[in-house]
């Protein structure tokens, strides 16, 4: 029984150590709007939605990145480097490739944009 605690005990000491956890890493995808996105996925990508989706950058709206195997990541600006950001949002229903930190908190996945390729 003792055991059974510590066991867990650690196990939960381990989920909350890397709960909110941030890593550097690049993620590949097609600028999305997010509004769009998550109200009718099947018609808001590509070129067809390339101008709603610009609207909806300059709106404020969040924008992210929908990946190959289908994920969403959160675009997130780089309060020291907010061109890199910009030129980010600047691209919808493009696909590029994002550096910068990875950040997971409360099942959201985002990236800190510090550069755009």
């Amino acid at each position: 029984m003792q055991r059974d605690r510590s066991v867990r005990a650690l196990i939960l000491g381990l989920g909350l150590l890397f709960a909110g956890t941030a890593w550097a890493e690049n993620v590949t995808g097609e600028v999305i709007d997010l509004s769009c996105y998550l109200h009718h996925p099947a018609t808001s990508r590509g070129a067809t939605h390339r101008k709603c989706a610009e609207t909806c950058a300059k709106k404020g709206l969040p924008m992210g990145l929908l990946t190959d195997d289908g994920s969403v990541v959160l675009l997130l600006e780089d309060h020291g480097n907010p061109k890199a950001y910009t030129d980010a949002i600047g691209k919808a229903a493009d696909t590029i490739t994002v550096d910068g930190d990875k950040v997971t908190q409360g099942g959201m996945t985002g990236i800190v944009v510090e550069a755009v390729k």
